[in-house]
């Protein structure tokens, strides 16, 4: 087992996070909202993926099953892209001394992609292309989200200090679970939900969708302003300039140098990798299944969207000081045991409908964000100074290289069911695998990986 690097993120005090910077690089996860929340989750893709894009005439259940096939095809696809792409972003970030920029350019794609998704129409005769229309922009979203996300994540070991990263991580996580609760609710009372919405909107032609779109991308192009403006860009080395093949050889170098010296980090990066890509998929594929195998309307996804929220911003944000007393290590693998089960409660029980997919389901959401955001402080606490954004571009990259599991587990196991349902069983084996990885990982000690007394002594940097 290798020793802590004494100049690593996590044996570092630094200066006492500013809470103005902490706001700031938090309003990012509220704007990601829009994203995360809104599209990939509780609105377009049920929508998406619903009987609205079914043609006149046609097997209605086969037509959704289908597109929820096409769905998790194109989530995979962007999951490759992300894999290919975000660690060589990262290390170029890190050798400019600039996280911002990278952060600014991928999160006003992400808005334009939400924007664009007004032009996506159910029109008879064109459904199938409408859809593809729509997961082709939900793709390029995510790979240019999952890019941004590198660049943000980075920015945590900057405004922290090593006794405060998993509560301030899960402040931002769960500013973005609040944050979704807020514009689920305009979009649920102005658009969604009323036969004639705000402005006179209605849903004919999916009118309704269409124009929530319009908000969530505004939403999220306003609240990626923040971190941009007022968390200062530091560089952690001295700047130089690299093309992108030297980027990849770089990266080569420093997995080298893990695999020597720090194995259990790259032991934790490809576990994180599985069991983050079924995190995922748990929001991913929630909102579809609730309206395709539950049988919930339009109207109580949002509910149930917004009660999720609810429970998973609470939780993140109160487990985050748990976090910092016993460790991410304890937090991530007691989340994981509570998901496998709940997981498999839902597509046990499935045939006593709704019930069971409120109950199980919020016990899911009170798990997954106190997930993410444990195992994000966990590898910032692993980063080396100035190489933080390429360690989360590996955090990336092995997630994404994974991304393609959950996606393609849920359409496989939809496969072989024959129901929709199914896919419940594809993400909960992902989780369950994810879990067998991290389990046995020992972390160098003095990390804080196992809490506050596991803090070596620190070193104050200039």
């Amino acid at each position: 087992m290798s020793t802590p690097d004494p100049t690593s993120a996590a044996s570092q005090v630094g200066e006492s996070p500013r809470t103005s910077h902490i706001v700031a690089w938090a309003a990012w996860d509220w704007g990601s909202s829009a994203f995360n929340a809104v599209v990939t989750t509780f609105v377009f893709t049920v929508w998406l993926t619903g009987s609205s894009f079914a043609e006149t005439g046609a097997d209605v259940e086969a037509a959704k099953a289908l597109h929820s096939q096409w769905l998790g095809w194109g989530l995979a696809i962007a999951g490759v892209l992300v894999a290919v792409l975000a660690p060589a972003l990262g290390t170029l970030a890190d050798a400019a001394g600039r996280r911002k920029p990278l952060l600014g350019i991928a999160s006003g794609v992400v808005a334009l992609c939400v924007l664009a998704m007004w032009f996506v129409t159910p029109t008879p005769g064109a459904m199938a292309s409408n859809v593809l229309l729509g997961i082709t922009l939900l793709a390029v979203g995510t790979v240019f989200f999952e890019i941004g996300s590198v660049a943000y994540n980075a920015l945590l070991v900057q405004i922290t200090t090593p006794r405060t990263i998993g509560r301030v991580s899960g402040i931002g996580w769960g500013s973005g679970y609040v944050g979704g609760i807020v514009l689920l609710l305009v979009l649920f009372v102005g658009f969604i939900n009323p036969d004639v919405g705000w402005f006179g909107v209605t849903s004919a032609d999916g009118l309704n969708i269409r124009v929530s779109m319009l908000v969530a991308g505004l939403w999220a192009l306003v609240f990626s302003l923040p971190v941009l403006l007022v968390v200062p860009d530091r560089a952690g080395v001295a700047p130089r300039r690299i093309g992108m093949v030297e980027a990849y050889r770089s990266i080569g170098r420093h997995i080298a140098s893990l695999w020597r010296t720090r194995r259990a980090t790259l032991k934790f990066l490809i576990a994180s990798a599985v069991f983050r890509d079924g995190l995922a998929g748990v929001f991913t594929f929630g909102g579809v299944l609730a309206a395709g195998s539950f049988g919930f309307t339009s109207q109580e996804v949002i509910l149930f969207a917004i009660a999720a929220n609810v429970v998973a911003g609470a939780a993140t944000i109160s487990v985050g000081w748990l976090d910092d007393r016993f460790g991410p290590r304890r937090v991530v693998t007691s989340s994981l045991v509570v998901l496998v089960i709940a997981g498999s409660a839902v597509f046990a029980l499935h045939s006593y409908g709704k019930p069971v997919f409120w109950v199980f389901g919020l016990a899911l959401s009170a798990c997954v964000g106190p997930a993410q955001s444990a195992s994000r402080g966990l590898l910032a606490r692993l980063s080396d100074p100035g190489r933080e954004t390429e360690m989360f571009g590996l955090y990336a990259t092995t997630g994404r290289a994974a991304t393609f599991i959950a996606p393609a587990a849920f359409s496989v196991a939809i496969s072989i069911g024959g129901e929709q349902y199914w896919g419940i069983l594809g993400v909960v084996a992902v989780l369950a695998l994810g879990l067998a990885l991290f389990v046995p990982v020992r972390f160098p000690r003095g990390l804080g990986v196992d809490g506050r007394a596991d803090v070596a002594s620190l070193v104050a940097v200039p």
